[in-house]
């Protein structure tokens, strides 16, 4: 280690958003005070949940759910902002990235009530429109074309990710990790000039173990799994990624995957997007359009294997990589 990293101390941050954490690593001179960037941090993710919150009763999100179809409706900044990525997205990965789930996501238990078999059936039973072909953005203006319930869990914990790591370089902290539930960013190098390394979990029911070792500079990851967030349907778990066209959890999906993009909103929708094609498709278009990916899948003998799309996963072997994106 250099004799700058060892002149600097280990910052380590969280605080409490959308039903989780979020943290922030980075390295300052000694006497560094943190509070007014710890408080900047909270303030931000805060934002974040205020505006795209599908908990919150009050917040923008809901706010929009209820307006009727044909209206316009003004909405903040970073919404709009979100929302855009998410049809950019739904567009261009044929609707499997679908921010109009948010009744299913409702009627099987993955929202603030318990799941009702009645919402269900409605849920399964309904003529389904994908977002980007009904709802319409004029800068900060958004209209229904037909009533839909919106859910930005797919994409709203990566963009707050991106808001934690704008704050820590609007402050001056150029090299740092910021994270929100495994979904994370890495800001250049550590002090000894190393990239961040985290990794990507094993998909476990049980417990918390690494399958890959990811080092990251200027990066993000965002991993979509059936392994942490699941309901049991007659001895059955259920992810709680939607299919939107069934209106229902995923019912073979890969057991995880994993996806490297420059922004961690892009890669968090591009993980459960994947997530909804499976590992044949996802694969195929991860390779058209360029993106690091990697499917993790359960063999019939218990083990973990896995496919890889792009120039950072070496190949379809086990193990503990270490890919690097710059």
């Amino acid at each position: 280690m250099s004799r700058t990293s060892t002149e600097q101390e280990r910052i380590a941050l969280n605080g409490p958003t959308m039903g989780t954490r979020w943290s922030a690593l980075f390295f300052a001179p000694p006497g560094f005070d943190p509070a007014a960037l710890r408080a900047a941090l909270q303030a931000a993710v805060d934002e974040v949940d205020g505006q795209m919150s599908a908990w919150k009763p009050g917040s923008d999100l809901m706010r929009l759910n209820a307006a009727p179809a044909g209206a316009w409706l003004p909405v903040p900044e970073r919404l709009a902002e979100v929302l855009r990525l998410g049809l950019a997205i739904g567009r261009a990965s044929g609707g499997a990235f679908d921010i109009a789930m948010g009744d299913a996501v409702a009627a099987w238990g993955f929202g603030p009530a318990a799941a009702s078999p009645e919402r269900i059936r409605a849920a399964l039973a309904a003529a389904r429109v994908p977002a980007h072909e009904a709802l319409e953005l004029d800068g900060r203006r958004v209209r229904k074309s037909v009533p839909l319930t919106l859910d930005l869990n797919g994409i709203a914990k990566g963009y707050g990710v991106d808001r934690l790591a704008e704050t820590l370089a609007a402050h001056g902290i150029d090299g740092a990790l910021a994270g929100i539930d495994g979904e994370m960013r890495a800001l250049g190098l550590r002090p000894d000039g190393q990239a961040w390394t985290i990794a990507v979990e094993a998909p476990d029911h049980e417990r918390r173990a690494p399958h890959s070792i990811l080092a990251l500079q200027d990066a993000a990851v965002a991993t979509s799994g059936d392994y942490r967030h699941w309901v049991e349907v007659r001895g059955r778990q259920l992810s709680h990624t939607m299919d939107p066209g069934r209106g229902a959890p995923l019912a073979a999906p890969p057991a995880s995957v994993t996806v490297l993009a420059r922004s961690c909103a892009e890669a968090d929708a591009w993980a459960t997007a994947l997530m909804v094609l499976g590992a044949r498709k996802g694969a195929a278009l991860a390779s058209a359009r360029g993106l690091d990916a990697l499917f993790l899948h359960r063999g019939k003998d218990g083990g973990i294997g896995c496919a890889a799309s792009g120039r950072l996963f070496p190949g379809p072997a086990d193990g503990m990589d270490a890919p690097r994106l710059h």
